[in-house]
């Protein structure tokens, strides 16, 4: 059977999505899985060994790229795909399977959708509460009840890589404990847990004896910039000097890593790393780590999660009050 999945554009989906992977492989040994992905996620699909082959979509976040995916669809017709699952809810979600002819199209109904899939399934939320919950339900059979126990994502990480890497930046490996901080969120401030909380946790591990490297993309060069300077230079910062497929193997060189409710905790989660994961605008309920390594520290105070990019009162009480005390005493355990 070759299965197309059209994944997901956010990092940390498409990490939860591997579940989704190895569901498949769990059910249909033989199966051969590709998958359609924004260019950019697919160091994480090389890192997946349920995935036979990533397939490059080069568009922006919110893109139509109509032609791009009506290209793309015809291009894969000649490959005879049995089955196609599409993890996003949008329409131009739904375009590539449905131009590349694949017989069974499942995915659930969304905006404008019906013709291009097939097999058009009703979200209920409250039986499917989690983001990976839902994508393994579309594995299923319409009627049939998902398993209580679900696959973890596991990321495979290219030490040579991450060897390489650190040797182009001038760093030694590593001798003593590495503590990972991941303190950027794409989606907005409301994710993020104050910088001077990041740098006092940075200062107190520094002091211990440990490394510490700042992880984050291009945007996130002012926080770990400014938790850098925070410690006197004493932080390895890498925001906006590596590539994701770096990141990623490098983050499976630490001991610990602490984070933002991020893609890159997603990803620490699935390399195995003891994560701390901070919660404050967002439901832990719905898009966890999923990890025993892993340790969530949320509040739920009355105004959380709002699910908002910004702060709509403007306090950030929902991750101001996780003090950096609290998280030390975590990670000391």
């Amino acid at each position: 059977m070759k299965i197309l999945i059209i994944g997901p554009a956010w990092v940390g989906d498409m990490v939860l999505a591997q579940c989704l992977f190895k569901f498949l492989k769990q059910r249909h040994a033989e199966c051969v899985i590709d998958v359609v992905a924004p260019a950019w996620t697919l160091p994480l699909l090389q890192r997946m060994p349920e995935v036979n082959e990533g397939i490059g979509l080069d568009i922006t976040h919110g893109e139509l790229g109509l032609g791009k995916r009506i290209e793309l669809g015809r291009a894969l017709r000649r490959r005879g795909y049995d089955w196609a699952i599409v993890l996003p809810n949008s329409f131009k979600s739904a375009l590539v399977p449905a131009v590349a002819g694949i017989r069974r199209r499942s995915g659930f109904v969304g905006e404008f959708r019906y013709g291009l899939l097939n097999d058009a399934r009703r979200l209920d939320k409250q039986a499917l509460p989690k983001t990976v919950d839902r994508f393994v339900a579309l594995a299923l059979a319409p009627n049939e009840t998902l398993p209580t126990v679900l696959p973890t994502p596991r990321l495979i990480a290219n030490q040579e890589n991450a060897t390489r890497a650190l040797k182009n930046l001038g760093h030694d490996l590593p001798r003593t404990p590495v503590l990972g901080l991941c303190p950027g969120a794409e989606y907005g401030s409301s994710k993020r847990w104050p910088t001077e909380y990041f740098a006092e946790i940075a200062r107190t591990q520094l002091r211990q004896g440990w490394e510490v490297w700042l992880f984050g993309s291009g945007r996130d060069t002012p926080i770990t910039h400014a938790i850098n300077a925070a410690t006197d230079g004493r932080c390895f910062d890498l925001g906006g000097v590596t590539s994701l497929a770096e990141a990623i193997d490098l983050l499976s060189m630490t001991n610990a890593v602490i984070s933002n409710d991020s893609g890159l905790m997603h990803v620490a989660a699935a390399l195995d790393r003891h994560v701390l994961a901070l919660y404050g605008s967002s439901d832990p309920g719905h898009t966890p780590p999923m990890s025993s390594q892993a340790e969530v520290l949320y509040l739920g105070i009355e105004c959380s999660p709002c699910f908002e990019r910004e702060c709509p009162l403007g306090h950030h009480k929902c991750l101001r009050d996780i003090s950096p005390a609290r998280v030390l005493t975590a990670l000391t355990k």
